[in-house]
């Protein structure tokens, strides 16, 4: 394993494209590999020597990796968001089947600001799920398939650190809300809205059996809810869908729900529980 590494690092130093921006992923892969082979190195002196190497090597691929966040955020303040959005859709996996995470969460992580919240967290109440964040993959590839406008609103309903109010607006032309019980995450989402300039992003810090939701053309969920409260929730989602029509995203267990509720209609062929799910509801 040690000449393995060693062959790694030899073969790093010898040119630097590597460290260029848009080699994230490449880098991402590097940083795995090394990590991998120096797991099992020894503990002489030429493992700690090659251990240094590695260590430093892996410091140069984080500072490349901040360069480039810090270069992808300075072009959505400067209004180039829907092209990073095709330029990361090109760069996802051809499959969004999945529930796993890779490299482009790591990205997008960096880019949208989703630091990890200040306050404290409490245990999920009775009938919610404990948060975790929608894979980026799949964020891209609802994005995609929305087609989102000036004139829609899209309402995220449980959502956490914000992950896709922030990417939608600063992708697209629509009005993002995300709607979530947790004050921190709430606190931490905001933080990254102001920080990115993203004038079109708005966190509510709230019940959503309770929030505001007239103004919503597409509500997502990533099973933010179970039993009572998702009927709870998803019967004031069908209140909207009484005045305007709407589309709702879903993702998870609770696409289930979703796809027996008689006042949605499918608009996929198939509806895999590992994939976004998109329904539309109202008018025609």
């Amino acid at each position: 394993m040690s000449e393995a590494l060693r062959r790694l690092l030899d073969g790093l130093g010898h040119h630097d494209d590597w460290l260029r921006p848009e080699r994230w992923r490449e880098r991402a892969q590097l940083q795995e590999r090394i990590e991998r082979l120096g797991l099992a190195l020894g503990d002489d002196a030429g493992a700690a020597i090659l251990a240094a190497r590695a260590d430093a090597a892996q410091a140069i691929m984080e500072a490349a990796d901040a360069d480039a966040a810090a270069a992808m955020r300075a072009r959505i303040v400067a209004g180039e968001g829907a092209q990073l959005l095709r330029e990361w859709r090109s760069a996802a996996p051809a499959d969004a089947d999945g529930d796993g995470y890779d490299p482009l969460d790591a990205l997008l992580a960096a880019v949208l600001g989703l630091a990890e919240p200040r306050g404290e967290i409490a245990a999920p109440a009775p009938q919610t799920v404990f948060y975790q964040p929608t894979p980026a993959r799949h964020l891209l590839d609802l994005l995609a398939r929305l087609e989102l406008g000036a004139h829609d609103v899209l309402i995220d309903l449980g959502s956490g650190l914000g992950h896709l109010p922030l990417l939608a607006a600063a992708c697209t032309p629509a009005r993002c809300i995300g709607i979530e019980h947790e004050a921190a995450y709430v606190d931490s989402a905001r933080a990254g809205a102001q920080a990115l300039r993203l004038h079109r992003a708005q966190f509510v810090h709230a019940d959503a059996r309770v929030a505001d939701l007239s103004a919503g053309t597409v509500f997502y969920l990533y099973t933010p809810f179970t039993g009572e409260l998702l009927a709870q929730v998803l019967a004031r989602v069908r209140e909207r869908s009484l005045q305007r029509p709407i589309r709702v995203a879903s993702l998870g267990p609770c696409t289930r729900s979703l796809a027996a509720q008689p006042w949605l209609r499918l608009l996929q062929p198939a509806c895999s529980p590992d994939r976004i799910a998109l329904f539309a509801a109202g008018a025609a």
